[in-house]
């Protein structure tokens, strides 16, 4: 065996703050003995915990049995209904992080109860519909056509097939969409470069649904479907992987394309091993390549051709302040510094941990250990430097208090 480990973060759904003194009980799934029950802080995050998985060779061959554990996290507090979710998958040198939304207590509702199917590369699950890559645009006269690829505030997720009603919609933060699928569709314990391969090509194929409008403009009310024949493995309630999250944070706005075109490539994927697909990136097969050397271009270009390169979106929607194009730390000075220790001292008022700051444009040590103390609570590298990810990261969740507020 190996060990992974899990953090469990809890927020009330209905103001998006984060809840202090939640218990957080987790057993293994399937028995009844419990492994940990500990309460969340301040910040809503409960310890991490270590359990126990298969070995990390599991997950680094196709052939290998099921490569994770899966237990059940029980989250409850007084005056929230409490929610369950039962087979959060956890991999051997792997942290997952879970993020559980509390909705206040109400005598009629339901038990809350979430199931995690099995991740894509273990368990069964249809093969994908063929569809060109580069999409015909809706007329003028029906939907409006972005002028470019946009990143999206939002993606709406039809948790079903384009023809089932009655699926669920639900609105997700976009990089918690990319996060949630990429978790879902590949092992975090896979190089790096792979991963880099993987999520770009997920991304693409997100904006270019995103782009082309192609489901609005067939008169569906969602952005994309869960269901892996049309679209991508999406689970709501998931956990996520940080090794993934990390590398989403870093290259969110990068997308897949070709000369003389202006969307996004729609990037089309299946497992390599099980399902076959020509022209399509393997998961499987990318992975090989990584551990050859074959760094994340290399890969992408050996699936979809070497005319493609990245893009980067010109526009991130919901984002108040664009990064300024350089990185942020001691000695740093100006506007853009001004701008962080803003927008951390209104975040500060949902997360007490973070101190107040003085908005003096100065980035000295202060902002550092900010920084830093953000960067902890919201599973990011805790280098004390606001970066690309760290700025969108701050960002999105500035607006969101600001929202609530």
């Amino acid at each position: 065996m190996s060990i992974g480990t899990l953090r469990v973060s809890v927020f009330d759904v209905s103001v998006g703050f984060p809840v202090q003194g939640a218990r957080v009980t987790i057993n293994r799934t399937g028995s009844e003995d419990v492994i940990s029950i500990n309460e969340t802080d301040s910040s809503g995050i409960s310890e991490i915990v270590e359990l126990e998985a298969p070995p990390v060779d599991y997950s680094l061959d196709s052939e290998s049995p099921k490569p994770y554990s899966e237990y059940d996290i029980l989250a409850e507090k007084e005056g929230f209904e409490p929610i369950t979710l039962r087979g959060a998958q956890i991999l051997g040198d792997s942290r997952a992080q879970q993020n559980i939304f509390l909705t206040p207590a109400n005598t009629q509702a339901e038990p809350q109860i979430y199931s995690i199917p099995e991740h894509v590369l273990y368990g069964n699950y249809p093969e994908k519909i063929a569809e060109p890559e580069v999409k015909e645009l809706p007329s003028p006269t029906g939907f409006v056509v972005l002028e470019s690829p946009v990143v999206p505030e939002f993606i709406v997720v039809h948790d079903g097939t384009p023809m089932d009603s009655s699926a669920s919609n639900y609105w997700i933060p976009y990089k918690d969409y990319i996060k949630n699928v990429c978790s879902s569709e590949i092992y975090p314990t896979w190089p790096v470069e792979c991963i880099k391969a993987n999520v770009l090509a997920i991304i693409s194929f997100t904006l270019n649904r995103v782009y082309t409008e192609w489901y609005r403009s067939r008169g569906y009310g969602f952005t994309v479907t869960s269901s892996t024949a049309y679209d991508q493995k999406f689970t709501y309630q998931r956990n996520i992987f940080e090794e993934i999250s990390v590398v989403v944070d870093e290259i969110f706005s990068s997308y897949i394309t070709r000369p003389n075109i202006e969307q996004p490539l729609f990037t089309q994927y299946c497992d390599g091993k099980r399902v076959t697909c020509p022209n399509w990136l393997s998961q499987w097969g990318s992975k090989d390549l990584a551990d050859n050397g074959a760094n994340y271009l290399d890969i992408l270009r050996q699936y979809y051709g070497y005319d493609i390169y990245l893009e980067i979106a010109k526009e991130i929607a919901g984002v108040p302040v664009s990064y300024p194009g350089n990185t942020l730390q001691i000695g740093s000075t100006g506007n853009p510094v001004r701008t962080i220790q803003s927008q951390l001292n209104s975040i500060s008022n949902n997360y007490p941990a973070i101190l107040k700051l003085a908005s003096d444009g100065i980035y000295g040590s202060a902002t550092s250990d900010a920084v830093k103390t953000f960067q902890s609570i919201f599973n990011l590298p805790q280098t004390g430097v606001v970066d690309y990810a760290t700025w969108y990261a701050i960002s999105k969740i500035y607006v969101a208090v600001e929202k609530i507020s």
